[in-house]
This record gives structure tokens, C-alpha cells and sequence, in this order.
């Protein structure tokens, strides 16, 4: 009896240690609802034929697209944006 108390025990103890693991934020064949459910600010971005593109940004900076095919993912992508305009250039040369 005691026996299966503490084998019960370890098993209810083992899994519960999974809930605590870190989830995947992309994988390859993930389903769409998935990724979808794990990142909410994804907004989609393109959609043609059978494939479907999300934009998921990360910060002012960068920008995650991930592109699924019959609502699996196949590619994730991360990009850096670029800016909208050029910071101004130093004065060249000695110019008096």
C-alpha cells in the first residue's frame, strides 16, 4: 500500500513539474489556432492562396512573419524594420 502511495505520489509530482515548463513560441507544424492562442497581438499581414502570413512585433525594432500553409506553420521569420528616415549625415571635410 505504501508502496503505490509513493508511486502515485512521484507520478502527480512529475507531471506537474511539465505544466511549468516553458511553451514553445514557434515550432514547425504548429497548427494556426495554437499560434494564435499563444500570441494574440498577431495580426495578419498576408493572405494568398493557400498560405497566410503574420506580422507579430517585438519591440520598436523587429518584427516576427510567420507563414502558414493549410494551417500548419512552415517558415517563421524575424526582421528588423528600417528606419523612415535618415539621420542627419556629420559636416564633411573642414568647412569654414
Amino acid at each position: 500500500m505504501k508502496k503505490s502511495i509513493v508511486f502515485v505520489f512521484t507520478v502527480f509530482l512529475l507531471g506537474s513539474c511539465a505544466v511549468f515548463t516553458p511553451r514553445h513560441e514557434f515550432r514547425e507544424g504548429m497548427s494556426e489556432g495554437q499560434f494564435l492562442r499563444q500570441n494574440r497581438a498577431a495580426v495578419l499581414s498576408n493572405m494568398e492562396g493557400p498560405l497566410k502570413v503574420y506580422r507579430l512585433d517585438r519591440g520598436d525594432r523587429f518584427y516576427v512573419l510567420a507563414t502558414f500553409e493549410n494551417g500548419t506553420l512552415i517558415k517563421v521569420e524575424e526582421r528588423e524594420l528600417t528606419p523612415g528616415w535618415m539621420p542627419a549625415a556629420p559636416p564633411v571635410g573642414n568647412q569654414q
